[in-house]
């Protein structure tokens, strides 16, 4: 009950960003339309009443997660309410039909980055209600990894993009808002991705307008002109997440990314036994991706990336590159899949994550083609999202299961179970679930985000 009740008071906290971005726009008395009204002072009313009973819905739901976990968490549950109040039961408690059209969603995009804003705002003030040590986030150790790894991720995407000063800003932020835990490279990347998406939001869609005077613009027109940042920003967060992790990994082995403690096999075993399993999972991941992307006709280019042609050499080709993904896989997330959930769930999130690094970047540069990195090419390139994140669910599936049925020798079955149950346990306390939701919302919304404006 106590946590519930904090939800509230973070909830309305959250409820009054959430209901003054959306002023600007005359959004608020819509709300009111649920009880046949058009005054403005009764929508605010409605509306923070809405916003105190969804934030006591996210204090009970996150009610044992970590402070410093938090944040994805309110981000994941403001666009769940986007999909779920102003797509479906708006409508109907007002009498329409639900909203679940590319038009109408693109007509609500300000209410989505509303929702993501009240929902980011609610995570944090009920993060803040709990009275944290302010000192765990200010340590100047990790404030200087974070610059370090904002301005290396930064560098190393000069040739496409000039976020330097962005990247200093987003390094500095990223301790701020995930101090704490130890995790391994991969979630870390994936924890990247969603705060580059972030980042993407601030600097690149919210940001301009308001410092040109203009007001704030998270309109479908904005949102088409500034996509095309997307891409550069999503790999700025997952490089700082990268550089980040392994600045607070150099002491340890390179293959050796297993906070658990089970350090009793050799580090070579290790390596091996993930290079192994990486290599079929791609393979069984890379396969489901080909027979997919050829009914697009659009598999055959991957001969290119050889001076090759034709579609058996195509195949040929995208099965090793499938399986070179699979291996970097098995080593980045070895030990992090604990059930079927969580196999799906990373897998998807790497798959999102090559489509913006393969199919939007690396593919067209080795090409000699131009970046995707706009909303024609974006939308063009959705069958290849769909892809990859069949080809990620399918990697990420089967290496679970090739895991899984490997046990530590040194340990008994029961033993091996007890820990893996342990490890489930603290990771659905993590942010990891919040990142596969988040991931999956992300990917669905893609087609919202990069469709014209008719």
């Amino acid at each position: 009950m106590r946590e519930a009740a904090r939800g509230a008071g973070a909830g309305v906290v959250g409820g009054l960003v959430f209901g003054g971005c959306m002023a600007s726009y005359g959004a608020l008395p819509t709300v009111a339309s649920l009880v046949r009204t058009d005054e403005p002072a009764v929508g605010l009313v409605l509306h923070l009443a809405i916003a105190a009973a969804v934030g006591a819905g996210f204090g009970v739901v996150a009610a044992r997660v970590d402070g410093s976990e938090l944040f994805f968490w309110g981000l994941a549950y403001g666009a769940f309410w986007w999909y779920l109040g102003p797509l479906t039961l708006l409508p109907l408690l007002t009498g329409g039909e639900v909203a679940w059209t590319l038009p109408a969603a693109r007509s609500l995009l300000p209410s989505l980055f509303g929702h993501l804003a009240f929902g980011a705002v609610t995570a944090l003030a009920f993060g803040l209600l709990a009275r944290p040590d302010p000192r765990a986030h200010l340590r100047p150790g990790p404030l200087v990894r974070g610059l370090v790894a904002g301005l290396a991720a930064a560098l190393v995407l000069l040739p496409a993009t000039n976020l330097l000063l962005v990247g200093a800003l987003a390094g500095l932020g990223y301790p701020l808002l995930f101090s704490g835990r130890r995790e391994g490279t991969g979630p870390a990347v994936v924890r990247g991705v969603g705060y580059g998406f972030v980042w993407w939001v601030v600097a690149a869609l919210t940001l301009p307008p308001l410092l040109r005077g203009e007001g704030l613009d998270w309109s479908a027109g904005a949102v088409v002109d500034a996509v095309g940042e997307l891409p550069g920003q999503v790999l700025l967060g997952a490089g700082i997440a990268l550089v980040f992790s392994w600045l607070g990994l150099l002491s340890r082995a390179f293959l050796v990314d297993d906070v658990r403690a089970l350090h009793d096999e050799g580090s070579g075993a290790r390596g091996l036994q993930a290079t192994l399993s990486g290599i079929v999972a791609g393979l069984v991941g890379g396969t489901v991706f080909a027979f997919a992307w050829a009914q697009t006709g659009s598999l055959s280019q991957v001969a290119g990336l050889v001076g090759g042609e034709g579609i058996v050499l195509a195949v040929v080709v995208h099965l090793v590159v499938a399986q070179l993904i699979g291996v970097s896989y098995a080593l980045l997330f070895r030990r992090r899949a604990f059930d079927l959930a969580s196999g799906l769930g990373w897998g998807l999130s790497y798959g999102l994550l090559w489509w913006f690094l393969g199919a939007l970047t690396l593919l067209p540069a080795l090409l000699d083609q131009p970046l995707r990195w706009n909303a024609a090419a974006m939308a063009l390139a959705f069958p290849a999202l769909v892809g990859h994140l069949v080809y990620g669910a399918a990697l990420g599936v089967t290496q679970q299961w090739l895991e899984n049925r490997a046990n530590p020798w040194w340990l008994t079955r029961g033993e091996a179970e007890a820990r893996r149950v342990e490890a489930r346990r603290d990771q659905t306390l993590s942010a990891a679930p919040a990142l596969w939701l988040l991931s999956a919302l992300l990917a669905t919304a893609v087609p919202v985000l990069t469709s014209a404006v008719p």
